[in-house]
């Protein structure tokens, strides 16, 4: 067996200096055991890469080929790489390797970057540390990354073979906390003692408005950090709260865990604890909250959340809400006890999911006055939604030819204030495209023939109206209407004196109806008796259509020196004709009296879910216009000047129609509709209004006059309305929606109000992105305030039997103002004109502490009326931290 000594082979290194990189002789260093001792020959081989002579690699590899000492393993078990900017060194005496400016090292999995570090191969040691610029201040602090895990000390000792670390004023950040300790000692991978340590979740963990400082601290990166004597320091002043230990869970997956209930006192309900319960972290892929309150008076509520979620395939959620309110004592006459609840799911599936089938459900409903009866702090911004809507659907394409689609859908509407329900469960749709039968293989469709076109539809349902007592009882079900329709549409259109546009088209429809009536005078009752009957029935329609358009452009030229240089008008008149004939086969008669002398004609498909046939033969024509008008302008922003285009109406339109086999009062009245945008479109005006050319008599009927011949005008307006939104802000930014108001049924804005949980840390007045574009060095305003605000003004007016009447006039207004920085106030209000009454008003005041958050929200007056005060840490890993004191608003229950 061969030897050589260490000598040796440091000399072989001399030799080659001039052209062998410093990492090369750093890694022989490292590879080769320090001193005295002797190396097998083995290990010489292993350092291919220093480009020793090759005789000597001929030699050791003879000698070692019936050797039979084992191999020895590697003293590296990857790859080391280093860099630095001003200067590599290796000290041979010392066992030490320096590497100096914008330092780093790299191996296996941790990496180090500093402005010095130096590695002691003969200690497996690291020291990492700062420099001094020319100013003499530090810089180049050290980051140390093992994993996911960083932390950016002053300086630090590490040891690569024990694992073990000594770290000097450490920052480290996991999940939402920031930590920082004077001295830090890592065991091993899994657990970091540290000494007068600093907790926080603020942004700046060498400046924080607040932490937490622990004399000891235990941490577990990912998973948890115990510490000992704890105190509450804000703006370096230490607070009276003392805990004598405390435990922060770290884990970045979620976790199981009791939720801390919110304590309070109502006036009606008397004192409760609310939002408490339990969180179930079942998978990576679903959650579920259990939440309930409770009320001394014996009122509860509970509800149960859950989101779900699977990447690229689809998202949702799921909340149940029941609420059994009591309000005042049992035996005293206002004594009431209410029963609701209400069902909430959202599912949205990825478009990646499936190319060719989709499903999506919005689910909104359950009892009709959950909303207004809740003493829920969360429902406060939804007490004024009249409606409650639900869908639920499947659709999918068939790639066949032609091409087929389909779909299954269950809707819902939900009236609060009737309490009537409209359902279709379901609702089945299925189509086959287009086809062409003339048209010519090179796919060209020109003329009357080729452009030919059939398809088909179907659709069937199962509608149900029922109230909000009778809601999924046997009853509901009992009273569902079912029906199928089928239809055929032929159409084609041409092109005539190449400037008028033609569509002629014919239609085909069949009804399969399961729900029919009976009609008849019952001598027992003395009346007449309508019956519904089981079975199923059928009837068939057609009908024909044909309709002519152009399009019409006028320019209006003032002149290029003009402010206002032109002025285009674009017209689109069209002229359709339409005839049903007669379908009396399908009516009968039935007495009216005991007599039979007199009867009346029914058809038993009336109130049929897809209409009855009709008695009278249809031959009419309908007028329509639209109009635009749009405006050339200097551009005074332009330095250029070149113009531009202003809209000046969207669209004006014009639409009636005449009968012609009606033997009087033949016109329709006309219907007149427009709308436009001011401002850079952020004034939206839109107005409508009827105007009939008959007169009236002093009953109020309309008769076979002429408005004008009855010494009236051309048109008597019988009705009118007009509404206008503007959004504009300081900045004139878009429009923010308040997402929970649209769960809720509401309409996406907080002209109604907002929904408010004081303890959710989530709901702000201001933006994140507002927050993120903040810095430490913050100045006050000046003499610009960001504010925002969103007007709403409604108004309809009726004059269908001269009563020029005002049935509804109303303005809203919403709005918010940044006082100061950090500082924000909000309101929601508006006024009745027909009522003369302020509608539901809410005033929000918010303060951002940086780290923490105040609100106050108040309704001052009304049947809701409430306020609520919360400060307490943003961050949901401390959402425990706060102060919330709240009033709930009264309900009137019904």
């Amino acid at each position: 067996m061969t030897l050589q000594k260490v000598s040796q082979i440091f000399t072989k290194i001399a030799l080659k200096a001039l052209y062998t990189k410093l990492s090369h002789i750093v890694l022989l260093v490292i590879l080769l055991t320090i001193g005295n001792t002797s190396v097998f020959c083995q290990e010489i081989i292993a350092i291919d890469t220093l480009k020793l002579n090759n005789s000597s690699l001929i030699n050791s590899k003879n000698n070692t080929k019936n050797d039979s000492v084992k191999k020895k393993k590697n003293v590296l078990e990857g790859i080391v790489k280093m860099n630095a900017k001003d200067y590599e060194k290796i000290d041979q005496k010392k066992k030490q390797l320096t590497l100096y400016n914008e330092a780093s090292i790299k191996y296996t999995d941790f990496d180090i970057k500093a402005g010095i570090i130096v590695y002691d191969y003969e200690k497996k040691q690291v020291y990492a540390g700062r420099i001094k610029d020319t100013a003499g201040n530090y810089i180049q602090r050290p980051v140390f990354t093992q994993g996911s895990n960083i932390v950016e000390p002053d300086s630090l000792v590490y040891n690569n073979t024990t694992g073990k670390a000594l770290i000097w004023n450490s920052r480290t950040k996991q999940g939402e906390m920031n930590i920082k300790a004077e001295i830090s000692k890592r065991e091993n991978d899994s657990v970091v003692f540290m000494k007068s340590a600093r907790l926080t979740t603020a942004k700046d963990i060498d400046d924080p408005e607040y932490y937490f400082y622990v004399t000891k601290v235990k941490f577990v990166p990912k998973k948890k950090v115990v510490v000992g004597p704890t105190n509450l320091v804000i703006a370096d002043v230490p607070t009276p709260l003392f805990l004598p230990f405390a435990y922060f869970p770290m884990s970045e997956k979620s976790t199981s865990g009791f939720i801390i209930p919110t304590p309070g006192q109502n006036n009606r309900q008397g004192y409760f604890l609310q939002n408490g319960g339990y969180y179930f972290a079942l998978s990576d892929y679903y959650d579920l909250a259990v939440l309930g309150d409770y009320y001394t008076n014996g009122s509860y509520g509970l509800r149960a959340e859950s989101s779900y979620a699977k990447r690229y395939k689809f998202n949702g959620r799921f909340n149940f809400r029941f609420e059994n309110n009591i309000q005042s004592e049992k035996g005293f006459p206002d004594y009431v006890k209410s029963k609701q609840y209400n069902i909430q799911w959202s599912h949205s599936q990825d478009a990646k999911a499936a190319a060719n089938s989709r499903f999506s459900a919005s689910v909104n409903l359950g009892s009709s006055q959950y909303f207004r009866q809740s003493v829920n702090m969360n429902n406060v911004g939804s007490t004024l939604n009249n409606n409650l809507s639900s869908s639920v659907s499947y659709s999918k394409t068939f790639q066949t030819v032609p091409q087929v689609n389909m779909s299954l859908s269950a809707t819902h509407s939900q009236n609060t204030n009737t309490q009537q329900i409209d359902m279709t469960l379901p609702t089945l749709q299925a189509s086959v495209d287009r086809i062409f039968p003339f048209a010519p293989k090179d796919g060209i469709k020109k003329g009357f023939i080729k452009n030919i076109n059939i398809q088909y539809n179907i659709r069937g349902e199962n509608r149900i109206r029922t109230a909000d007592s009778l809601f999924f009882k046997p009853q509901m079900f009992r009273d569902a209407k079912t029906g199928f329709q089928h239809s055929i549409p032929i159409n084609t259109n041409f092109k005539i004196l190449k400037y008028f546009s033609v569509s002629v088209g014919a239609a085909y429809n069949e009804v399969w109806a399961f729900n029919t009536i009976q009609k008849y005078f019952s001598s027992i009752e003395n009346k007449v008796v309508t019956e519904e009957q089981k079975g199923f029935e059928t009837f068939r329609t057609y009908n024909f259509s044909a309709g002519i358009g152009t399009t019409i452009y006028g320019t209006f030229n003032f002149g290029e020196d003009k402010k206002i240089q032109a002025i285009r008008h674009v017209m689109r008149p069209n002229v359709s004709y339409g005839y049903t004939p007669s379908f009396e086969k399908y009516y009968d008669t039935y007495d009216i009296d005991a007599t039979g002398l007199t009867s009346e004609e029914y058809t038993k498909f009336d109130g049929g879910l897809f209409g009855a046939p009709g008695k009278n033969y249809s031959n009419n024509v309908g007028i329509s216009l639209s109009n635009t008008f749009e405006a050339k302008m200097i551009d005074k922003e332009s330095k250029k000047g070149e113009s531009k285009k202003v809209m000046l109406l969207n669209n004006l339109n014009f639409a009636t129609s005449y009968d012609f086999t009606a033997d009087s009062l033949a016109w329709t009245p006309m219907r007149v509709s427009g709308g436009t945008q001011f401002f850079k479109d952020k004034l939206n005006l839109n107005f409508g209004a009827t105007l009939d050319p008959y007169a009236i008599d002093n009953a109020g009927k309309r008769i076979n006059t002429f408005n004008i011949d009855n010494g009236g005008s051309l048109f008597r307006m019988t009705s009118a309305n007009m509404t206008m939104n503007y959004a504009f802000s300081s900045t004139d930014g878009e429009k923010k929606s308040n997402k929970q108001n649209q769960d809720n049924g509401g309409t996406g804005d907080d002209l109604f109000g907002r929904n408010t949980d004081l303890s959710d840390t989530r709901q702000s007045l201001f933006d994140k992105d507002d927050e993120n574009k903040e810095d430490k060095n913050i100045e006050w305003y000046n003499t610009k305030l960001p504010w925002d605000l969103r007007l709403a003004y409604s108004v309809t007016y009726n004059n269908a039997n001269r009563q020029k009447e005002i049935s509804s006039h109303s303005v809203m207004a919403s709005g918010n103002i940044e006082l100061a920085p950090r500082w924000k106030v909000g309101f929601s209000s508006g006024y009745d004109f027909k009522q003369k009454g302020v509608t539901f008003t809410q005033l929000r005041f918010e303060r951002d502490l940086e780290s923490w958050r105040m609100s106050f929200n108040w309704v001052p007056f009304g049947t809701n009326t409430y306020w609520g005060f919360f400060i307490g840490i943003s961050s949901s890993v401390l959402s425990d931290i706060k102060y919330d004191k709240r009033q709930l608003p009264d309900r009137v229950f019904q």
